[in-house]
């Protein structure tokens, strides 16, 4: 695999990006990973552990897939990446060192668990390119109290990696130094445990959560407002080119 890596290691099966230097993740690494987690749904593993190299855990989906000619393209992979995730049946761990943000964040959030370094930011930056992340639209007012959802959401501003402990979306916090034996004393708790108990204790969380929240049919409602909506306005083809532009977008529309 081009951006990714897969390592085994006794009851883990580890997904660790690598696309240097933000963990950026294109329409070709999207299908990638989905195929990754895919083939993991039939893995003897216990637990599914989400990670990456370097400073920043993921900068999110490129923006040159967010243009009108692959942007259909690019809400379809996105889609597979988080229908396979959420598809595992093993428990998933994802561990955060620096940034997780856009699709990093989205990526981070839909985890069973998280844990993140101490220098971790969290934030869904999309609303300040003109256009909005669905799959945090999705997860985030579920997950949250409904201002806070809103915030992250609406002002595109990043929180600490305490602040989102504090929220409930991380589950520990440790120095950049302890951050790797925090995460292993983490899923050493995991992996002492049934492998099978564990798979079925996790499906049955989620048919209690389910009952509240069709996500097939919410995220399709999220997808048509993204590409029939957003993406005729003349705002959003606007935030996407001056980021690409690396100028402050002027805004046309009210």
């Amino acid at each position: 695999m081009k951006t990714l890596k897969i390592a085994r290691d006794q009851a883990l099966a580890r997904v660790i990006l690598h696309r240097p230097p933000l963990n950026v993740l294109g329409i070709a690494d999207l299908r990638e990973l989905s195929q990754a987690l895919e083939r993991l749904r039939e893995d003897p593993a216990k637990i599914v552990v989400l990670a990456a190299e370097g400073k920043v855990f993921s900068a999110g989906v490129d923006i040159k897939d967010h243009t009108a000619e692959k942007v259909r393209e690019m809400i379809a992979a996105v889609h597979e990446v988080f229908a396979q995730l959420w598809a595992l049946p093993q428990p998933t761990v994802c561990v955060v060192q620096g940034a997780a943000l856009g699709g990093g964040m989205e990526l981070a959030t839909a985890c069973d668990f998280v844990i993140a370094s101490e220098n971790a930011q969290f934030g869904q930056p999309e609303i300040k390119v003109g256009v909005f992340p669905p799959i945090a639209c999705l997860l985030l007012p579920r997950l949250l109290p409904w201002p806070k959802a809103m915030e992250l959401i609406l002002t595109g501003e990043a929180i600490s990696a305490q602040e989102a402990q504090r929220l409930g979306l991380v589950n520990r916090v440790a120095s950049a130094e302890q951050l790797d034996p925090e995460a292993k004393a983490f899923i050493e708790k995991l992996t002492s445990l049934s492998g099978p108990v564990l798979k079925l204790s996790k499906r049955a969380t989620l048919c209690g959560f389910k009952e509240r929240w069709e996500w097939e049919e919410a995220l399709a409602e999220i997808e048509r407002l993204y590409l029939d909506e957003l993406m005729n306005l003349e705002d959003a083809q606007e935030g996407l080119q001056a980021f690409l532009e690396k100028r402050k977008p002027q805004w046309r529309e009210r």
